[in-house]
């Protein structure tokens, strides 16, 4: 603790994550425990299918093989803290740590945001642009989105990093949340935030609204093209290739849309705990299912490895 004048100034902050009965606290470790293991499993096989099998060297599932480390990224910034939290029952978490699974959780999930944008663009040259897919997507092209997605997603997450890292924060020192989320941590300050809530806020419209545009407008394309198929079969074919990734990103922006494009004013937190819990935690999980269910190729490729492992 410091002092500024007369306010204390803190230092560390207690996460309050789910105030409720030792017994429940320890059904939701064993149940989050388990979905992040499942999480994380699913995630690095679809790294290793992509990086071991041939047949899965193509544009689209080296954007999905970069999604995923995306996503391990993203949901090993809050878990492990909040499993710490539900398990020991300690909740202290100290003021860079708290900066650094801050800037992780928003740098991982805008770059899962423009993965997915690559990937909606890959999918309509690949549905529209047939005969120019191998020209457009050229290796040299794939590893320039690629790069792009990365550093677009994690630039994202800077700006409001610094400016977070410049207030200071009174007490009482309690985060009314899982981990260190953006309005939860506004609440705490001594300062005027508004202009910082602003900055953020249009920085959200562009990452979730913009990549989300941006997305729709691929997928406008695609199903004018899919349209002119004249066999209802090789429309359903077409469309079979985008239903997993229109999946995920109608799940994933849907809720992110929830949560951060909406004045902090209306934040009700116990609600958000609920909300965050899904975006954070579920929807990671169900992303790998989503895709390998729906996708002939990554399940040959889980197949053929199976049958090499004898089983």
């Amino acid at each position: 603790m410091t002092y500024v004048g007369n306010q204390s100034i803190a230092t560390t902050f207690i996460i309050v994550g789910f105030e409720t009965v030792r017994e429940i606290e320890l059904f939701l470790f064993c149940l989050f425990l388990v979905m992040y293991v499942i999480t994380i499993g699913a995630h690095l096989l679809i790294v290793g299918l992509v990086a071991i099998d041939k047949r899965l060297h193509k544009p689209m599932y080296v954007f999905l093989a970069n999604f995923s480390v995306a996503e391990i990224g993203y949901i090993t910034a809050t878990v492990p803290k909040m499993l710490d939290g539900l398990l020991t029952r300690n909740k202290e978490i100290s003021y860079s740590a708290c900066l650094v699974q801050f800037y992780c959780f928003f740098g991982f999930g805008a770059t899962e945001n423009c993965f997915l944008v690559v990937m909606g663009y890959d999918r309509y040259v690949a549905i529209c642009q047939p005969l120019r897919y191998a020209t457009i997507m050229a290796k040299r092209k794939c590893l320039a989105l690629a790069f792009a997605a990365w550093t677009s997603g994690l630039m994202a997450a800077t700006s409001p990093t610094l400016w977070v890292a410049s207030l200071k924060f009174c007490y009482p020192n309690q985060i009314d949340h899982f981990f260190c989320d953006y309005a939860p941590l506004l609440k705490l300050s001594c300062e005027d935030t508004s202009k910082g809530e602003f900055t953020f806020t249009v920085i959200c419209w562009n990452i979730v609204l913009g990549c989300f545009f941006l997305t729709l407008v691929s997928y406008a394309f695609i199903i004018h093209s899919v349209l002119k198929i004249p066999s209802v079969e090789g429309q359903k074919k077409a469309f079979s290739t985008c239903a997993s990734h229109l999946t995920v990103v109608s799940i994933f922006n849907g809720t992110l849309i929830f949560m951060y494009i909406r004045p902090t004013s209306t934040i009700r937190f116990t609600l958000d705990k609920v909300v965050s819990i899904f975006y954070s935690v579920v929807t990671p999980l169900m992303n790998p299912i989503i895709y390998c269910l729906r996708n002939k190729d990554v399940k040959k490729a889980v197949y053929k490895i199976l049958q090499d492992c004898g089983v």
